[in-house]
């Protein structure tokens, strides 16, 4: 399904507001001029941010007190994601005013009216004393224990379970959304025998098919009211690339065709609406609303004949390394786990793309294809996990090779002392990026596994050092829940279930072992394919004999199973 021609949707208002790049030369301005900083953080999928943008900064009270008292700068969230990481909390949109020196003053999360953003306006001028402050970023200074503590670990796992909402799945929360680390670790617990687990994956799995769109397929972000019947209907790659890869490993768990169903929805999605046809890259969302500012309810209850008669919600056609490397990731594991070939032939397409776009001498990847922003901690991060998936599921060196590039400028680049990784290098700006416990989980299980691969010892020790983030008790808990934090620790308490196939890499026999390998439903796991006509593979801690004929083997515990040829 392609996009065909459609009428525009109307534009928000030209707004009279001098806004401004977020840059150091921001806060010279301010302070040379004694005014605030005000940051306008948005998304601009964010139908909140669009009648914020229509509404609020069209008020005249409002656009003399920015022009008088102001320094101002919008920033797209998914452009900057160190400041997204910063102010996630307070969006979106995130409304965050500064001093001059960087000094938080105030944080607002959300839409305000003209008339009560214009008193706020006044009331910094007035009184800019900072408000107190919410919770701050974990700080660790205990940077000795990589693991979580026996204690820690018992909490998280009672904050997994308690969070979980048994009567309607997902978390028992306002929003319903997918929490994709919690049904990953339920699915693990469940492979492990845990019955009950089980059935809070499924539950939450069966619940969240009501956020895929039935006409064009993708998953709505999350739902209000504490059910799953109110979505919101922005499409970001977040959420597809992480409901894709969730729904393709239940359906080889589980084997429910559900799951599969959903999984092919949203590659369809991704293939026909965020993917850009001539260079095979992947974009960043679609809007939630077709005109900005007006809900689109009515709208996304028509088939796809009828949304296309009154036109298309915006696509934002930015190509960042990070949200390329999301959607490579889980279109591997869809053709792990579905054997759809045409989702390989994707992730590999955006992937050539991405390094010959995207890449840094050093071996990371720069966001987008001007180099004023970053580098950013997401867009190597995200690659290089990407990267290894792709050495999995092809064989080929180069992906591995280029993983470990990105793994070494992560390191060298992103890593904090004492524990952890933070979101960017300094901009320059007094408003410095953090260490963003997402980012830092994904790090640490990629650099594990990345150091089953290479057997380079400076892999497992980065992955050590974001652990040693995530086991700080502050981290550990900062949040309702932390499934990913456990998930983490687990990975680099044990080695992963290593699959190896032996044989010629052109042969059909091989090539179906392989396939057989990728599709075996577990989430840690290191599948590798071995010619003993290239050499050793990279870390050769197996002596695998070489037979006539293509062979699997499984290990796992310190040991190896015997030969299977089919």
């Amino acid at each position: 399904m392609g996009l065909s021609a459609a009428p525009p949707a109307r534009a928000a208002p030209d707004v009279a507001i001098d806004w401004q790049s977020w840059s150091p030369a921001l806060f010279e301005r301010a302070r040379r001029n004694e005014r605030f900083v005000f940051l306008y953080l948005e998304a601009v999928w964010c139908h909140w941010c669009h009648v914020m943008q229509q509404k609020t900064f069209t008020d005249a009270k409002v656009q003399a007190l920015l022009d008088r008292h102001y320094v101002v700068s919008r920033v797209d969230h998914d452009a900057h994601p160190a400041l997204a990481n910063r102010y996630r909390d307070w969006g979106w949109p995130a409304l965050i005013f500064l001093g001059p020196d960087g000094t938080e003053i105030v944080k607002r999360a959300g839409y305000i009216a003209p008339v009560p953003f214009a008193r706020l306006l006044k009331a910094i001028v007035n009184d800019p004393s900072p408000e107190a402050a919410g919770v701050a970023a974990p700080q660790p200074d205990d940077t000795e224990h990589a693991l979580l503590s026996e204690a820690l670990r018992m909490t998280l796992r009672s904050r997994h379970r308690d969070a979980h909402d048994e009567q309607r799945g997902g978390l028992v929360t306002v929003q319903k959304f997918m929490d994709r680390d919690s049904v990953e670790y339920a699915m693990a617990r469940a492979a492990a025998g845990d019955d009950r687990e089980a059935a809070r994956a499924k539950r939450t799995l069966d619940a969240a098919l009501a956020l895929i769109d039935p006409a064009w397929g993708g998953a709505y972000q999350y739902s209000t009211g504490g059910n799953w019947k109110n979505p919101h209907f922005e499409k970001i790659m977040r959420t597809q690339a992480g409901m894709l890869r969730i729904y393709a490993r239940a359906y080889a768990q589980f084997g429910d065709p559900a799951y599969r169903e959903a999984a092919h929805a949203i590659r369809r999605y991704l293939l026909a609406f965020l993917r850009d046809p001539a260079s095979g890259a992947f974009y960043v969302s679609q809007d939630a609303d077709l005109i900005p500012g007006e809900k689109a309810h009515d709208y996304f209850q028509l088939d796809d004949e009828g949304r296309r008669a009154r036109g298309m919600p915006a696509i934002d056609k930015s190509r960042y390394a990070l949200h390329n490397g999301l959607a490579i990731h889980a279109l591997v594991h869809d053709y792990a786990f579905t054997g759809e070939q045409a989702a390989l032939d994707a992730a590999l397409g955006a992937a050539r793309w991405v390094v010959a776009e995207r890449s840094l001498p050093e071996g990371g990847f720069q966001h987008g294809a001007a180099s004023g922003r970053g580098p950013f901690l997401g867009d190597s991060l995200h690659m290089g996990r990407a990267l290894l998936a792709l050495y999995e599921a092809t064989g080929e060196r180069q992906w591995l090779t280029r993983s470990a590039a990105a793994a070494d400028f992560v390191m060298a680049r992103f890593q904090r002392d004492g524990s952890g990784f933070r979101g960017a290098v300094s901009d320059g700006t007094p408003v410095a990026a953090i260490p963003d416990i997402d980012e830092n989980i994904a790090t640490a299980r990629w650099l594990n596994r990345l150091h089953h691969f290479t057997g380079d010892p400076d892999h497992a020790e980065g992955a050590r050092h974001a652990m040693r983030f995530l086991a700080f008790e502050d981290t550990a808990l900062a949040r309702i829940t932390d499934a990913g934090i456990l998930l983490a620790d687990q990975e680099i308490r044990s080695a992963p279930l290593h699959l190896t196939v032996v044989g010629p890499e052109g042969d059909d026999a091989t090539r179906a072992l392989l396939k057989a390998a990728l599709a075996t439903p577990r989430s840690y796991r290191r599948v590798e394919l071995w010619d003993p006509a290239e050499g050793k593979l990279p870390h050769h801690d197996v002596n695998y004999p070489n037979f006539e004929r293509p062979a699997g083997y499984v290990c796992n515990d310190g040991r190896c199973s015997a030969p299977r040829f089919t």
